[in-house]
């Protein structure tokens, strides 16, 4: 038996793949100027299998993710009758040819007391180690996991799931992020007072508290099933996400969250402008909230192919349509959105595309405008991978880089559980699109008060001669040529971080940094 939260994600999508993987893909590329897709690496099963999150860069320059299934249990005791394991952490280089490392292999505890399946996108903590969930798993059987594990492997489970009667402090949960007041904030997709999922917050030593069941009010108004990985801090502290159904319509909601634990449902979505939000929301410089919904838009299909929309968060804020996929654009898209460098958004669709099945790439300037970049199954049998299920991360070196759930160079997956289909091919894939963009900084964490301390990943940085804080130099000292430690200086106001380097080129920040 899948935990709840994968299973549900399963029957969400598992009528369209059947039809989907019927289709034959063409060994055909797409080009289109100052961009470059490259296939990095193909699972083979025993390295793990189906990554269904993203990946984050670590303070060694290095990428880490997870596979949801595959690693070295095979068994994979919790779910009898899954040969294919229950999912691991993992690391890839970049410099040279791309070298990928399993870190660890989940359920190598008794009875899966270590967690089974992760579902979420790690998170790099302030700490420099990261932070994850599994879907399943636990002490307390299915209910799942918050865990910590280092940059070489060493897993620590936090918290497991379940551990109240009923699931009442959630069940199912699926991404984190770690707030500026250092505390982690993440959903469950199930469990709760209403059994209808969660938002709670949990401490880097475990301590959980639940701040909010959904289904509070009637007919769940305030939303049901909050989306994978769904919360955001925004600009003003808060915490955004979305609910994938519920709200006042039943087809999902937005909602605004405070740190204490008041919610507040803003938005529900109504089928036109979109139905059923599985991802969360990302935030642009113009300081809305951009996010997709899996069903509803312009195209019926009859569900529809799902849309891009845009939130403007004031009081009694809008929604705005910006786009509806058409299955040729892409179609059913799992993952939300990031904002890079370019001021553009970047996101992927799980199906879709110039070959009709194997997902898509595209970005969307902050007015709308959709661009396709990349079409999968360009490739015969879906080399080049098969529905990327989480939004692409950009690296410091301006390159973005992300996961295909399925396809590559391996051998079709037989009777592989997550699918459901015998024959699926491949076991996922890691990837990067170079858009011609150049390098960059980022702050880890983008907000702090004069002294204290900041982490700041770049490339290249071995020998760096300057740290300014909006043009107030500041005092630091290179850990490695990936990372830099910092002090905000006195006299520093909000606005850009850059890092001067052993050849004169200034980076830049990502995103300003807020001086509280």
């Amino acid at each position: 038996m899948l935990p709840r939260r994968v299973a549900g994600f399963s029957r969400l999508n598992c009528r369209k793949r059947s039809c989907a993987l019927l289709l034959l893909c063409v060994a055909t590329a797409i080009a289109l100027p100052a961009q470059t897709f490259t296939s990095l690496y193909s699972f083979d099963g025993t390295d793990g299998y189906a990554p269904y999150g993203g990946l984050v860069q670590g303070t060694d320059g290095d990428l880490y993710g997870t596979t949801g299934y595959g690693g070295a249990n095979v068994d994979c005791e919790f779910y009898p009758g899954v040969t294919t394991g229950c999912g691991t952490v993992f690391k890839i280089t970049l410099s040279g040819t791309p070298t990928l490392t399993t870190l660890y292999s989940f359920c190598s505890k008794s009875n899966c007391a270590d967690g089974a399946v992760p579902y979420g996108t790690l998170v790099l903590a302030t700490n420099g180690d990261f932070y994850g969930t599994t879907s399943g798993g636990g002490a307390n059987g299915e209910g799942g996991t918050i865990f910590k594990v280092t940059a070489a492997g060493k897993l620590t489970t936090l918290y497991s799931f379940c551990s109240k009667s009923n699931c009442a402090d959630g069940e199912g949960p699926s991404g984190l992020i770690q707030a500026t007041n250092g505390v982690f904030y993440g959903t469950t997709g199930a469990g709760g007072t209403y059994s209808r999922g969660t938002v709670f917050k949990v401490t880097a030593a475990g301590k959980l508290t639940t701040l909010y069941s959904f289904c509070l009010q009637s007919g769940c108004a305030d939303g049901e099933g909050p989306s994978s990985g769904s919360l955001i801090q925004a600009t003003d502290g808060n915490l955004y996400g979305t609910t994938s159904t519920g709200g006042a319509n039943g087809d999902g909601a937005v909602f605004k969250i405070t740190l204490s634990g008041k919610l507040t449902t803003l938005y529900s979505f109504d089928y036109t402008d979109g139905e059923n939000p599985n991802a969360g929301l990302a935030q642009a410089s113009n300081g809305n909230l951009y996010g997709t919904a899996y069903y509803g838009g312009a195209y019926n299909s009859p569900y529809g192919f799902g849309t891009v929309f845009d939130f403007e968060v004031t009081p009694g804020g809008t929604l705005t349509l910006l786009d509806s996929f058409d299955g040729t654009n892409g179609m059913w898209p799992t993952a939300g959105l990031i904002l890079a460098t370019d001021g553009n958004l970047y996101g992927s669709n799980q199906l879709g595309g110039a070959y009709g099945v194997g997902g898509t790439i595209f970005n969307m300037s902050p007015t709308g405008t959709l661009t396709t970049l990349y079409s999968f199954c360009a490739q015969s049998d879906c080399k080049d991978g098969y529905g990327p299920l989480a939004a692409p991360v950009q690296d410091t070196n301006g390159t973005f880089y992300g996961t295909t759930w399925l396809g590559g160079v391996s051998s079709t997956c037989e009777g592989c559980e997550p699918g459901g289909t015998s024959g699926s091919p491949g076991y996922g894939t890691v990837f990067s699109l170079s858009m011609g963009l150049g390098p960059f900084v980022t702050t880890n964490p983008t907000s702090g008060k004069v002294g204290s301390s900041v982490m700041i990943l770049g490339n290249d940085l071995t020998g760096a001669t300057a740290v300014s804080f909006n043009g107030t130099a500041a005092s630091f000292k290179i850990d490695s040529s990936s990372e830099i430690k910092a002090k905000v200086p006195t006299g520093a106001t909000t606005g850009t971080v850059t890092v001067t380097t052993s050849s004169g080129t200034v980076l830049n920040s990502n995103v300003a940094f807020v001086l509280k």
